[in-house]
């Protein structure tokens, strides 16, 4: 366990500097930069650290051992959630992380700690995205992870909670980057999908501490982890004004390959893709687009890994299967997937081909079936 590594190592040290007041990733790296050696830095006397343009009180957590105190309690904590905590240089770190401008302290880890470090794609977008919008984001991720690649997202709502429903439902890894302490779930309802990542041996991961509330700021800053683990980032649906911008910023600055699904171009929801193509992304409307990107020792990887029976689970099969009655025909004829239809217009349109009891039957054994996702006002879609 990652735990009993911070114990013995170094880790203890990094631990503690992330807890130190007013130091962040990017100042903590440069203090040791300073110091030469992380230790170095805690046996430093209060006045070497002042020299380095500390404030007060941090100098004075470090120097007067509150910070180490802290991280001892902090690690006694996570061993009993069944929390690892992982820093730079410890086994399970995800080199990919390393490679960025900022990479976080340390990093609390539930789950597979080894999804972090599986090559994928950071899927994210609008929380408040269209019925077009969750179907791209789930069809697309269920298709990637169900051929291996790993799903990153920050389990916000709308595309972000798509992303990793698709996944879940491709059985594949998913990663949820948290804004908030890996010990609490945000928002609320996401608890059922936490568990499902956890299930199919994906992560829940995060840079702050153990019961972080779910404060603003936290979450622009846990954007550039989404991109950094990520070997790309695809947009499915996002304003001009998005925070998605922030993650796709951050994966430009890291180098990081940028798709991005087409939109409506009179909806406010795809200026952010639609623009990103006009910039240079990559335009994906299936896997095969995000596929052929990626870097030929990738793929052979993956390619490998695929299970023998994988092309008899397409997980993009025909909606019009041969078990389906013909009331389920009718129905899956009249909805859409890029718009929503209500249960008024369903009955209208059916009048005289097909009872009201038949509609709701078919409409019951369809959403079972996955082929109809239900709405908020008893609005249904067809589903990817």
């Amino acid at each position: 366990m990652s735990t009993a590594r911070a114990v013995t190592s170094n880790s203890i040290y990094w631990l503690a500097l992330s807890l130190t007041p007013g130091i962040g990733p990017t100042r903590g790296r440069k203090l040791v930069e300073r110091f030469s050696t992380i230790q170095d830095v805690f046996h430093a006397s209060l006045t070497e650290l002042e020299a380095e343009n500390l404030q007060a009180h941090s100098a004075q957590h470090i120097a007067l051992g509150k910070s180490l105190e802290l991280a001892n309690d902090e690690l006694a904590k996570a061993a009993a959630a069944g929390i690892q905590i992982v820093c730079r240089n410890d086994e399970g770190w995800p080199a990919r992380l390393s490679e960025i401008y900022d990479p976080p302290l340390v990093l609390y880890v539930r789950g597979d700690i080894e999804a972090l470090s599986r090559p994928g794609i950071a899927i994210v977008g609008t929380r408040h995205p269209t019925p077009y919008g969750i179907g791209m984001a789930e069809r697309l991720s269920c298709d990637l992870a169900s051929r291996g690649l790993a799903i990153f997202s920050g389990m916000a709502r709308g595309v972000d909670t798509a992303g990793h429903r698709g996944a879940i439902k491709g059985k594949g890894k998913t990663v949820a980057v948290f804004g908030t302490g890996v010990d609490v779930i945000y928002p609320r309802e996401n608890k059922k999908i936490a568990g499902g990542i956890l299930e199919c041996g994906g992560a829940l991961v995060s840079e702050f501490p153990l019961e972080s509330f779910a404060a603003p700021q936290n979450f622009p800053i846990r954007n550039r982890i989404i991109s950094g683990l990520a070997l790309g980032v695809l947009v499915v649906e996002a304003g001009e004004y998005s925070g998605t911008r922030i993650t796709a910023r951050c994966a430009l600055e890291q180098g990081r390959e940028i798709f991005a699904v087409p939109g409506n171009v009179i909806s406010r929801n795809s200026w952010g893709p639609n623009t990103l193509i006009k910039q240079g992304a990559k335009l994906t409307a299936t896997w095969e687009d995000v596929w052929e990107e990626l870097p030929a020792d990738v793929k052979h990887q993956l390619e490998s890994e695929w299970a023998p029976q994988a092309s008899d689970e397409e997980p993009t099969s025909s909606l019009f299967g041969n078990e389906l009655s013909p009331a389920e025909k009718k129905l899956l004829s009249i909805l859409r997937q890029d718009e929503s239809t209500h249960i008024d217009a369903i009955m209208e349109k059916l009048e005289g081909q097909i009872s009201s009891s038949e509609v709701f039957t078919a409409l019951f054994e369809l959403e079972l079936s996955g082929k109809v996702k239900q709405m908020a006002g008893k609005n249904y879609v067809k589903s990817f």
